[in-house]
């Protein structure tokens, strides 16, 4: 097995799949599996490979239900990548053993490298956490860096020098733009401090990271209420609950989706509902980012910002956001 003790680099990365591929030349599906917020955080992986694979099959997949409902795909023409930031979410240690008896290439991805969850995996790949805003993102990033990877050695990739070149910088753009939203941050926490419900949209690669603010920053650390609309769904159906005293969370996207986003944003202002925009463009992303991949870093940018807005929230809320009423709390659920 291949163990890598620090944050795993994009050149290790490569090695990986080099070594799956001298293994298995036909590579059909990759699987992105994990709980929670690390499941979130593998979306961006899916998003890239759903956009850009000719050949590969890619699904994101709770890691229960692929331990207990086995897709027919998963052998040893797939990869499955499994997911979770300390290593010890007992469903996803198990995807891992069982991808393996499956004969899966298996690539567990966490931040702590002697954990559970990569004593049957084939390789580890590690990331950052605690160390900045950008380091929030990060298992997004590798997650991006081995998707990209894959396609790359197993289609190939015709903007692979400018993902390259975007993910060497994105880790200031984060934490440039997260020291930039402050202000913002601090405002949005007294605007919506006393509501109990907030919605939540996002679309294309952001939605991941939509899904991750609506279940785990608002309901799991802020018990809030928070519905998930992707912002192209919008308009057939919940935008019958717009009105002045309903609070909306927007991200807005740089690249192809952002249509998406505005046309949301539009309806939402035209009836003078209580939205906050969280807008990629407003914190520079494609001045940094090249045009042909800045889509796929809108959630690795998002996800900094709004770490900001969640430390400012809990403070005007007096809710801490390390506060569970369940987690951690109960031997077994």
């Amino acid at each position: 097995m291949e163990k890598y003790m620090n944050t795993s680099t994009q050149e290790e990365i490569k090695k990986i799949v080099n070594k799956i591929k001298a293994k298995q030349e036909n590579i059909k599906t990759v699987f992105f599996v994990g709980c929670g917020a690390s499941l979130s955080e593998l979306y961006v992986g899916k998003y890239f490979l759903q956009q850009n694979s000719q050949k590969l099959q890619s699904y994101l997949i709770n890691a229960n239900e692929f331990n207990y409902a086995k897709p027919v795909s998963a052998n040893d023409q797939s990869v499955v990548i499994v997911a979770s930031l300390g290593g010890t979410t007992d469903e996803s240690i198990e995807a891992v053993s069982r991808a393996k008896s499956w004969g899966c290439h298996t690539i567990a991805v966490t931040h702590e490298p002697k954990s559970d969850l990569t004593t049957d995996a084939d390789y580890t790949v590690t990331h950052g956490f605690f160390e900045s805003y950008a380091a929030k993102a990060a298992k997004q990033k590798v997650v991006l860096e081995i998707a990209v990877e894959v396609l790359q050695q197993f289609e190939g990739y015709k903007d692979y020098k400018d993902m390259s070149d975007g993910i060497n910088k994105i880790d200031d753009v984060i934490n440039s733009a997260a020291s930039n939203s402050y202000n913002n941050a601090v405002e949005f926490a007294d605007r919506y401090k006393d509501d109990s419900t907030i919605y939540t949209l996002a679309s294309g690669p952001t939605f991941g990271s939509g899904y991750s603010t609506a279940n785990f920053i608002f309901m799991e650390m802020q018990w809030i209420s928070s519905p998930l609309i992707n912002s192209a769904e919008y308009f057939h159906g919940p935008f019958e609950l717009t009105n002045t005293a309903t609070p909306y969370l927007l991200f807005m996207n740089e690249g192809s989706s952002r249509h998406l986003d505005a046309r949301a944003l539009a309806f939402l202002q035209r009836f003078n509902a209580k939205v906050t925009v969280l807008d990629a463009k407003d914190y520079g992303l494609a001045d940094s980012i090249p045009e042909s991949v800045v889509d796929y870093f809108n959630p690795l940018l998002l996800t900094g910002v709004m770490r900001v807005h969640l430390e400012q929230l809990a403070i005007a809320r007096k809710h801490p956001y390390t506060k569970r009423q369940y987690m951690w709390k109960l031997e077994s659920y």
